[in-house]
């Protein structure tokens, strides 16, 4: 048997390894994907014999165990539910042990705190769910999380944000596995968008910062009933009788970021809100949201979204009753 035919016969062997309460629809997307490529072969790992899906829905018996994961070219962790659960020293004994061998490890939103528990997150940069982003920061400050990214790729360990993020990184892996026609098919397949970079933004609920302090709660409340006002540092700091470096100071300290920072965020998160439920016109929104002319609307959005106005409108319009 020449070589060429061997390289053909020997598939790349993908691990999904299942924790108690895994989200049912992630534990899918690379399951589904990955069985329905023949130059895949896939298994599911569990630690027990069966384990039970979030919300108790039903019951998984894995095709092995931990051992599984001694002999995977990937390893994907799959979003869990109970985040306050202990993770099994067995568990992550196995996840450092396949990294170490080699492994790539993968995971899909809370996924990424297994990864994390074991280390393999630590100065790296990395992205989960949005919505437990910050928790993921404040439990493994040494890592450099990103929830901005519907996912990460940082050669040997990569990271998503939830579901459809995890069919975009999936086809990721075979785009560099196999190129994009093997991607591009895979796609097809699905039904799937061929590609979405990983640096285009999580579309979440909310942009801008949220306060840990109330003592600047009134200037806040102030700017967003005056966004299309030229608001300044200036401004700001004369409204509340500080000097700039105090309301510089003490705004980071109420919220975690800059006045500006959140003022633009505050703005984008008011255009969003104009383009889902309105048909203003892109320039009556800069106006309206003290973005400016369409040209500064239309780059505030790729910077901070990740796509266009219009785009993002096609996405999430909704009907306006007048």
């Amino acid at each position: 048997m020449t070589s060429a035919v061997h390289s053909e016969l020997v598939r790349h062997r993908v691990v999904v390894l299942c924790l108690p309460g895994v989200l049912p629809l992630e534990l899918g997307i690379a399951a589904q994907i990955f069985s329905m490529n023949p130059k895949y072969e896939l298994v599911v790992a569990t630690q027990g014999r069966v384990e039970p899906t979030a919300h108790q829905t039903f019951a998984l018996t894995g095709t092995e165990g931990l051992d599984a994961l001694e002999r995977a070219d990937t390893v994907f962790v799959p979003g869990y539910e109970d985040l306050d659960a202990a993770i099994s020293n067995k568990v992550l004994t196995a996840v450092r042990a396949a990294h170490e061998r080699g492994s790539r490890m993968v995971s899909i939103c809370s996924g990424a705190f297994v990864l994390a528990a074991a280390g393999l997150l630590d100065g790296r940069p990395a992205t989960t769910h949005w919505q437990v982003a910050d928790r993921l920061r404040k439990l493994y400050p040494l890592i450099d999380v990103q929830p901005d990214r519907i996912f990460v790729d940082d050669g040997d360990v990569l990271t998503s944000a939830g579901v459809t993020a995890g069919i975009d990184l999936c086809l990721h892996l075979i785009r560099i596995d196999h190129g994009a026609a093997a991607a591009n098919t895979a796609a097809r397949g699905l039904v799937a968008p061929p590609r979405r970079a990983g640096d285009q933004a999580q579309y979440v609920e909310r942009l801008r910062s949220q306060p840990t302090g109330h003592e600047l709660a009134g200037v806040r409340e102030w700017m967003l009933d005056n966004l299309a006002e030229p608001i300044t540092i200036d401004v700001l700091a004369a409204r509340v009788h500080m000097s700039r470096r105090t309301l510089i100071r003490r705004f980071r300290d109420d919220t975690g970021t800059s006045a500006m920072a959140w003022l633009n965020d505050a703005r984008i998160d008011r255009a969003r809100e104009l383009l889902e439920t309105t048909t203003e016109p892109v320039e009556r929104i800069g106006r309206l949201t003290g973005l400016g002319n369409p040209a500064s609307v239309r780059a505030a959005f790729h910077r901070r979204v990740g796509t266009s106005p219009q785009e993002y409108r096609s996405l999430f319009r909704q009907k306006v009753t007048y």
